[in-house]
C-alpha cells in the first residue's frame, strides 16, 4: 500500500486536548489532519513509518523517511499565535541546542524535523540531574535574535497575558485568588518596565520539551519563541515537576532552593526569576481553571503561593 494511502490515525490525547482547549475550530483542524498529512508526505517525498503515540497535545507527530532513507519527523501543529514563529526560531538556532529544521511550510503549518528519541524526554532522568541538563541546554538557546527579526517581545506578549488574566478574575473558581492575581500583575508590570536583555528565548522550556538525540545528548523541541530576558524563560523550568515538589518535606523551602540553584547555575538575577515564576505560574493556574483542569490549577497556584 502506498504511504499516502495508509490510515492516518489521530492520537487520543491530541483529540482530547485540542477539542477541550479550542472548541469547534480545534475539531475542524483535527478533521483536516489526515488530508494535510498526505499532502506533505507527497510534497516532501516522504515515506510514512507511523504516527507517534501519545504524541503532542497540540500537534500531530509523524515518523517518516526522506527519499534517501534518512529518518525524520513530520510535525503538523495547531496554528496559534504562540507557535507561528516556531520554524523561524529553529532556523535561527540551526541545530544549536534544538532539533534541526529540515523543511518548513510558509507560516509553519508543517515542519520536517530531524528524528530525535521521542520516547526519551529529559523527564526520564531524576529531577536533580534533569535540572542540570536542562539549564545547560537552555543556555545554548540564549543567543542574539537575527537583525530585523519578527519575534514577539516578552513585554508585548506579557501585556496580552495580563489583559486575559484580568478577564479571568470573574471565574467562580478564582474568587479567592484576587490578592495573588493582583501581585502577579503588579510584578509583571515592574519586570517588563525594567527589563533590558534581548535574547531569543524558547518560551515553553520544560523537561518534556527536551529529548535525547544522536548528535547531542539533549535537544529542545516545540519552542514558542519570544525575545527578551533570560529570567522569563528560566521561570517555566522553575515550576517543572510540581507533583514532585509538592510531595517533599518543607515544599516552600524546597521551592526557594530550586530558584536559588537555577539562578546560580545560569547567572540570572534571583529576584527577577522569582517574579517571572510567580507571574507565569499564576497565569498558568488561571488558564487551567478556564479549561476545566482543576488538578493542574491547584498545583500551579499552590506553588505560586510558596513564592
Amino acid at each position: 500500500m502506498a504511504a499516502t494511502e495508509q490510515q492516518i490515525s489521530i492520537p487520543v490525547r491530541l483529540q482530547e486536548t485540542v477539542a477541550a482547549w479550542e472548541g469547534e475550530s480545534g475539531v475542524r483542524w483535527l478533521e483536516s489532519l489526515p488530508r494535510l498529512t498526505r499532502e506533505y508526505l507527497d510534497r516532501w517525498d516522504l515515506t510514512l513509518e507511523r504516527v507517534f503515540e501519545p504524541g503532542g497535545q497540540i500537534s500531530l507527530v509523524v515518523y517518516v523517511h526522506r527519499a534517501d532513507g534518512t529518518p525524520a519527523v513530520l510535525k503538523l501543529g495547531l496554528p496559534t499565535p504562540e507557535s507561528a514563529q516556531e520554524h523561524a526560531a529553529l532556523a535561527h538556532w540551526d541545530g544549536r541546542g534544538a532539533v534541526r529544521l529540515l523543511e518548513a511550510a510558509p507560516g509553519g503549518e508543517a515542519m520536517l524535523l530531524e528524528r530525535l528519541h521521542g520516547e526519551v524526554p529529559l523527564r526520564s532522568l531524576a529531577e536533580s540531574k534533569a535540572m542540570l541538563e536542562a539549564a545547560g541546554t537552555l543556555q545554548r538557546l540564549w543567543v542574539a535574535p537575527p537583525e530585523a527579526h519578527v519575534f514577539t517581545s516578552v513585554a508585548d506578549y506579557v501585556g496580552e497575558l495580563c489583559t486575559t488574566l484580568r478577564g479571568r478574575h470573574g471565574l467562580a473558581s478564582a474568587a479567592d485568588l484576587q490578592p495573588l492575581v493582583d501581585e502577579a500583575l503588579k510584578t509583571a508590570a515592574e519586570l517588563t518596565g525594567s527589563g533590558s536583555e534581548e535574547y531569543l528565548l524558547h518560551g515553553d522550556f520544560h523537561h518534556g520539551n527536551v529529548l535525547a538525540a544522536e548528535r547531542s545528548p539533549w535537544l529542545a523541541i516545540d519552542p514558542k519563541p519570544l525575545v527578551g530576558e533570560r529570567a522569563y524563560d528560566l521561570a517555566w523550568l522553575a515550576q517543572d515537576r510540581l507533583e514532585t515538589l509538592a510531595g517533599v518535606p518543607g515544599p516552600q523551602a524546597a521551592a526557594r532552593r530550586r530558584l536559588q540553584r537555577l539562578s546560580d547555575a545560569v547567572e540570572v538575577d534571583r529576584e527577577r526569576l522569582r517574579g517571572w515564576t510567580l507571574f507565569r505560574t499564576v497565569e498558568a493556574g488561571l488558564w487551567s481553571l478556564a479549561v476545566d483542569d482543576p488538578r493542574s490549577a491547584a498545583l500551579f497556584l499552590e506553588f505560586a503561593a510558596m513564592l
